[in-house]
């Protein structure tokens, strides 16, 4: 090979350290991807729930004079700021995911895109965020932010499935074979999944967490899409109680069983949080727990959806 062909030794070095198979770093990277992601929406409702949505009234920067919140912004400008934070942490992480994967892009290029995807959504997010912001909390942007950060949930949540080797073609061990209807049931119950996220949305739009006291509402029947959004909610239950039955009568084992289990306790909490709060006036501390268990639902459906997928059909 000839000096001009060669790649620069420094290059050479600066890559020599990254793994090559992937390993404990990688996998530990996807699972602070999937916590992050979560943690943001949990945030991200912090920020609306406590009237923090123009804790930061400009964007990018915090204040006209200020890239950060200054203390005569008191708290709403602390929650508000400490969003915005979060997500150059995500950012952080989805980096340091595609370094240690730089060795392993061909070979593992399911992984690799994954770790594209989410650090490529970083500054889509921050341009959505600031819609938001410059628009006073606009209901339709504020649902999109969030309904982008549910996406990244999902994303994240293959991430972990093939980084661990759960899922997909490089699966580490083989998967039970699962009955013909497992695999569209559970991409039914994903589908679902989604459209009661974003019917949530919908409704959060008409609600009275707004984000701030003069920001917008969608001026829809809060109660009506209420009921509207309950409806994915039921079709999700009935879902996975079949699941269920198919994985008891099957006498079924393993990742799928724990899936589906998983999968039936979230939207048991669910169920039970979203009825609470609708009978008791929607109090905020409820809506924020109804946001982290939406979080968990689109992962807890996607895994199961990612292993019926992958498993081989009886």
């Amino acid at each position: 090979m000839s000096t001009a062909s060669r790649p620069p030794r420094t290059a050479s070095r600066t890559i020599s350290w990254l793994p090559v198979t992937v390993d404990n770093t990688v996998k530990r990277l996807a699972v602070l991807s999937l916590i992050g992601q979560t943690i943001l929406i949990v945030t991200g409702g912090a920020v609306r729930l406590t009237a923090s949505g123009l804790g930061c009234p400009t964007w990018p920067r915090c204040t006209d004079a200020s890239l950060v919140n200054t203390p005569e912004m008191g708290i709403h400008g602390i929650i508000e700021f400490g969003n915005r934070l979060l997500t150059f942490a995500l950012a952080a992480v989805a980096l340091a995911m595609l370094v240690y994967l730089w060795n392993l892009r061909r070979e593992r290029r399911d992984l690799f895109l994954l770790a594209l995807g989410l650090l490529a959504s970083i500054p889509a997010q921050a341009i959505i965020g600031g819609i938001t912001v410059l628009t006073q909390l606009n209901p339709w942007v504020v649902g999109l932010h969030f309904l982008v950060s549910m996406a990244l949930v999902v994303v994240a949540t293959l991430l972990v499935n093939r980084a661990y080797g759960r899922t997909g073609k490089f699966r580490v061990a083989e998967l039970p074979a699962l009955p013909g209807v497992a695999r569209p049931l559970m991409s039914a119950v994903a589908l679902f999944s989604a459209l009661a996220v974003c019917l949530g949305v919908v409704v959060t739009g008409a609600g009275p967490h707004a984000g701030d006291a003069d920001a917008p509402r969608n001026n829809l029947d809060w109660d009506l899409f209420s009921h509207i959004h309950a409806v994915p909610a039921y079709l999700v239950t009935a879902g996975t109680l079949f699941a269920l039955y198919v994985v008891f009568r099957d006498r079924i084992a393993g990742p799928f069983r724990t899936a589906v289990l998983l999968l039936l306790g979230i939207t048991v909490l669910q169920a039970v949080i979203g009825f609470t709060q609708y009978y008791n006036g929607i109090p905020a501390l409820l809506v924020g727990a109804h946001m982290l268990a939406a979080a968990l639902l689109m992962s807890a459906a996607t895994n199961a959806a990612d292993l019926a997928r992958s498993s081989p059909a009886k």
